[in-house]
């Protein structure tokens, strides 16, 4: 099936930004949906071109035309002469003379792209090879394609190996298809953060159970966690933040016991927190702040004896603070501002020696400040603010020699 892109883009400031970026393909790109991302490009530049560069061009694609398969080149007869923009078959040009489009969708292409000098194509602004029988890696001269490419699509061929890093270089891509994470079971890294990208995550994002990092921050992703991701035990590392991912935040998410930090702030999730966070022993960091979270806070909590930070603010928590929370001996930070809670607060919460971000403000607490916040003398930052507690200021909150920041309004 065709694929329909959209008519407007935004810039794709980054896909891939990091060398630890690797998708493992060790089976062809065949199967099932299509991987996209989708964002939105300026109106098309003035191009200017000289004779040499279109020469380029057309020295690059007749190289990659004689390396396919005999079919392939009967097909691809039109090419030929040193005038790419002269009716040559999927090929478009800006009105200077220069390759902009290069559209061999479901064409029945045969070979690879090696022999595809992609540093020719100076001036392209489409690269659309869908749906056809290509094989072997992808190269990693790919990143040296025109800067100005906004549409690559690639999906639905049959190629192998590593996608490349290089493809990061290509700050201007707006749609990426890379076709079929039905058989990306070694997808050990997937980074796709700071982007535009919409639609939901993959379902397949997980299939093969073998993902480790995974970060989506700071895009537009809608609707559900995909099950293979919570069935994903392997996940070590997951940002999910600033997204508007939704689902019932106790059935999305199950028992990961690598899972070192996971942030899933300002998302729409709803529900209670589930016990089970309890039982990733690993976690060091976990963040949920800002969604829809409401019930009470498990004490199931104080069992991840391995967090360092603790947020769960601005959402509709109520009920008391755990006391078992004062049983993270590694914690530092405690963020549970901006909820309905109430109660007191728990005295246990003065053994957190390495505590040094309290914030409980904008809840319904009550009774008095505890003396043993005192003891806490790492403490650099308390925000006790907009709640209702009793009786005078404990002076043992003098103490606090390295805090900087005190609100008790």
């Amino acid at each position: 099936m065709a694929h329909q892109y959209p008519s407007s883009y935004s810039l794709l400031s980054r896909l891939i930004t990091t060398p630890y970026f690797f998708i493992f393909l060790l089976f062809p790109l065949s199967s099932i949906s299509s991987f996209h991302v989708i964002f939105t490009s300026a109106s098309a530049p003035t191009i200017t071109i000289s004779k040499v560069e279109q020469d380029q061009e057309a020295l690059a694609l007749l190289t990659w035309k004689v390396s396919l398969d005999n079919q392939t080149q009967v097909l691809l007869s039109s090419w030929f002469g040193h005038n790419s923009c002269h009716h040559w078959f999927g090929v478009a040009c800006h009105r200077s003379g220069s390759v902009s489009d290069l559209n061999l969708q479901s064409c029945g292409l045969k070979g690879t792209l090696q022999n595809l000098k992609f540093s020719s194509l100076h001036n392209l602004l489409t690269l659309n090879l869908s749906n056809n029988s290509l094989h072997g890696t992808i190269p990693t001269n790919i990143g040296n394609i025109s800067k100005l490419i906004t549409i690559l699509d690639l999906g639905s061929n049959h190629f192998t190996g590593v996608i490349p890093e290089q493809l990061g270089f290509l700050t201007s891509l707006s749609f990426l298809s890379l076709s079929s994470m039905n058989n990306l079971t070694h997808l050990k890294n997937l980074h796709l953060f700071e982007n535009n990208l919409i639609g939901q995550l993959p379902d397949e994002i997980c299939l093969g159970r073998a993902l480790v990092n995974f970060s989506a921050t700071g895009n537009h992703f809608t609707g559900p966690i995909p099950k293979s991701l919570k069935n994903c035990t392997s996940l070590f590392r997951v940002r999910l933040e600033r997204n508007q991912l939704t689902g019932d935040i106790a059935e999305s998410f199950g028992v990961y016991p690598n899972l070192n930090y996971i942030d899933l702030s300002s998302n729409n999730f709803y529900g209670e927190l589930s016990e089970k966070w309890g039982q990733c022993h690993n976690l060091t960091h976990l963040s949920i702040s800002n969604n829809n979270i409401s019930g009470a806070i498990p004490p199931q909590l104080g069992r991840a004896t391995q967090l360092h930070r603790l947020d769960l603010s601005s959402n509709h928590l109520s009920g008391k603070i755990p006391k078992e929370l004062g049983m993270l001996p590694l914690l530092f930070e405690l963020l549970l501002t901006n909820n309905d809670l109430s109660g007191s607060i728990p005295l246990k919460l003065g053994k957190l020696a390495d505590l040094q971000t309290l914030d409980l403000g904008s809840n319904n607490l009550s009774d008095q400040i505890p003396k043993e916040i005192g003891n806490l003398l790492k403490l650099s930052s308390l925000n006790l603010s907009g709640n209702r507690f009793v009786d005078s200021i404990p002076d043992e909150i003098g103490k606090l020699l390295h805090l900087w920041s005190l609100d008790l309004s």
